[in-house]
């Protein structure tokens, strides 16, 4: 596993030192015109993710500051944001004694609980995660590249480690260059962005007829063993199959059940807010046929099945069910670029993402790189939940993976030797659990 990064905040560590140098070596013919073109959001991405000197969190919002609890965490690898560095409004959650609830008058539809999943729920989690949400069926980075283990990466990795035996090296996916033309060939050169249509009722059933080619393996993949390859786990699917190469769903593959410990803390966290402090009856623009956040307490994360069985009250016929989304497995050194959000039919109900091991930076922009983005400061626990029109089409992104900010309580515990492979993982490691609706209430997609 990755030992977790040295602290670059002190002048007399090696690397402090060796981040300098890379500095002054990458900035002696720099052309300031360049920073001149920048967007406001690409400013914001670059500050954060400097290495050198180490970004100044004094304009990040860490909520966390505002509980004495986590004042420990706070101080890890020396990254401490600000309490104050936006407008915000606490609310009381609902049903939930003792937690807040932030809400943010400049950025309508942004909700952000502080430490809402305890400890416990944070290492269950982690091994969902890891364990059963990164493996056959569900699609992985890795599995375009590599045959991998039915019994998935994770545990393939584990049971070497358990049994001290040799690991079997992982084949690579076999291709050659002569059926290059059934997949996607990826360019030379800088990944290219894609601007895929933002989804809609209207365009649903072209998109949904559109050819989904997959990307083409490695020419160049050599075989690894399952030690080498969990370092580049980078995402797994979660219930309807994204594809990456038209930023669009391919429902031709079906849909997977979503992990019901995603859908629980998913369903909780939504069911906690009390919608009507976040949204109001003025809130009408560009919701479509009406506002959806009046039922989200009552339905969100029923099962449809359980609607039509009449398990539940038979007026909440409005379900908002949470059925797509990733886990990202992030290390020290990944960003997530700014994007929107423009492949759900949805564009209102919540965006759920929970943040789990290492601390990072989230920028919440708007409609246009050209806003200014937010900064939050999210540790393990939190939850952020990205809701309504705007919100859920806003320009967001992760510049940032603050290293050195694994909270205490994902240390190994006497008498749980099953958790050491997981503390060890996580030292340099942020997990994110997105999870969101693909269709509006009372759409029908014919699937």
């Amino acid at each position: 596993m990755t030992v977790p990064p040295e602290d670059t905040h002190d002048p007399s560590t090696a690397a402090y030192k060796k981040a300098r140098r890379q500095y002054l070596k990458s900035t002696r013919n720099k052309d300031d015109r360049i920073e001149a073109q920048w967007t406001p959001f690409r400013a914001a991405e670059k500050k954060y993710k400097a290495k050198f000197p180490p970004p100044d969190l004094s304009d990040v919002l860490d909520l966390a500051l505002l509980d004495d609890t986590r004042s420990g965490e706070c101080k890890l690898g020396g990254w401490s944001g600000s309490a104050d560095a936006l407008v915000f409004r606490a609310v009381d959650l609902e049903e939930e004694k003792g937690k807040k609830v932030y809400i943010f008058p400049s950025i309508p539809g942004l909700v952000v609980i502080p430490s809402f999943i305890s400890p416990d729920d944070q290492r269950t989690l982690v091994r969902v995660s890891l364990r059963d949400q990164a493996k056959h069926p569900n699609e992985t980075n890795l599995d375009t590249h590599y045959m991998l283990p039915e019994e998935g990466l994770w545990n393939a990795y584990l049971k070497a480690r358990h049994d001290g035996t040799s690991e079997e090296s992982i084949p690579p996916r076999a291709a050659t260059s002569d059926d290059q033309s059934h997949y996607i060939v990826a360019e030379p050169g800088p990944r290219k962005l894609i601007s895929n249509e933002a989804a809609s009722k209207e365009n649903y059933a072209t998109i949904a007829a559109a050819p989904a080619l997959p990307y083409a393996p490695s020419l160049n993949a050599k075989p690894m063993s399952p030690t080498t390859l969990v370092p580049k786990l980078r995402w797994a699917n979660i219930g309807w199959y994204y594809h990456w190469g038209s930023k669009q769903y391919d429902f031709t593959r079906g849909k997977i059940e979503v992990n019901h410990a995603y859908r629980d803390v998913c369903r909780r966290a939504v069911q906690a807010v009390p919608w009507s402090q976040v949204f109001s009856q003025d809130d009408l623009t560009d919701w479509g046929d009406e506002p959806d956040w009046t039922t989200w307490r009552d339905s969100y994360g029923i099962p449809s099945y359980a609607i039509v069985l009449r398990i539940y009250d038979a007026d909440l016929d409005t379900n908002s069910e949470p059925d797509a989304g990733i886990v990202n497995f992030y290390q020290a050194r990944d960003t997530l670029m700014a994007h929107v959000d423009r492949s759900e039919v949805c564009a209102t109900s919540p965006l759920v993402s929970i943040s789990l091991g290492c601390a990072a930076v989230f920028l919440m922009g708007a409609m246009s790189r050209d806003t200014k983005p937010a900064a939050l400061l999210l540790r393990s626990g939190d939850i952020v939940i990205m809701s309504g029109p705007h919100c859920r089409r806003a320009y967001h992104g992760v510049p940032r993976i603050l290293e050195n900010t694994l909270p205490a309580h994902f240390s190994s515990v006497a008498g749980d030797d099953e958790w050491i492979p997981y503390e060890e993982y996580l030292g340099t490691t942020r997990v994110n659990i997105n999870v969101r609706q693909v269709f509006p209430k009372g759409f029908d997609p014919g699937l």
